[in-house]
């Protein structure tokens, strides 16, 4: 039993002491807790100077927000984004330079948020878009079956020109309105033809209404 023990002792010696020196068991501890005293004296060193590689990510997130057409589709969320980077380079200004890089950080989520935004505004607009042209196709359908049905109504030419000006305008917006959103532009192409429908059905009763003139016999007179 006496000859275990120092080969005892030598096995912990070596294990703690991998450079050929013995350091002492009751000096691991306070190793251990070394890192949380030091992490304050970090902290301090990091708002001791402007926090300019968060500054530069937080624009470079905004940057891609905007390519990403955050302006256009996620307004909101892009205007936050560039007003707390605004207050990061204020802060600089006034060196407080932790308040910089809250708000730096606060920055770079923000123009992160609005990218997604985007992409996800963008794909509404495009739907909204498509939803738009096809209302608008649809209407053009419709006016031209009223326009062979009032046929046996014999319309002159001169009543039936401002449908056909009505026709040929909702025509060339959907043609319009599909280049818009060919080239990206879905806000646009929406607005293009949001009118077509409702001039449509102006000229559709206004047809009727002519057609209902024509077709009733005028009473006969009596002498």
């Amino acid at each position: 039993m006496a000859d275990r023990t120092p080969i005892r002792r030598a096995a912990v010696t070596r294990t703690h002491a991998p450079f050929g020196r013995a350091v002492p068991l009751y000096t691991l501890k306070p190793m251990r807790a070394l890192p949380a005293v030091l992490l304050p004296l970090v902290l301090l060193a990091a708002c001791s100077a402007p926090p300019q590689k968060e500054i530069d990510l937080a624009q470079g997130a905004l940057d891609a927000a905007r390519a990403a057409g955050a302006e256009q589709y996620a307004g909101q969320e892009y205007t936050a984004a560039t007003a707390a980077l605004q207050q990061a380079h204020d802060a600089v200004g006034q060196r407080d330079y932790r308040l910089a890089l809250t708000r730096a950080l606060d920055a770079h989520d923000r123009a992160q948020g609005a990218a997604k935004g985007a992409a996800d505004g963008k794909a509404r607009a495009r739907g909204d878009a498509e939803a738009a042209i096809a209302a608008a196709s649809a209407a053009i359908t419709q006016i031209h079956s009223r326009m062979e049905a009032t046929a046996t109504a014999k319309l002159p030419p001169r009543e039936l020109a401002a449908a056909r000006r009505t026709v040929a305008a909702a025509q060339a917006a959907v043609q319009k309105a599909r280049a818009a959103i060919t080239s990206g532009h879905f806000l646009a192409a929406k607005d293009i033809v949001k009118d077509v429908p409702a001039a449509i059905r102006a000229q559709i009763v206004a047809l009727d209404g002519l057609a209902t003139k024509r077709t009733v016999k005028p009473p006969r007179r009596t002498r």
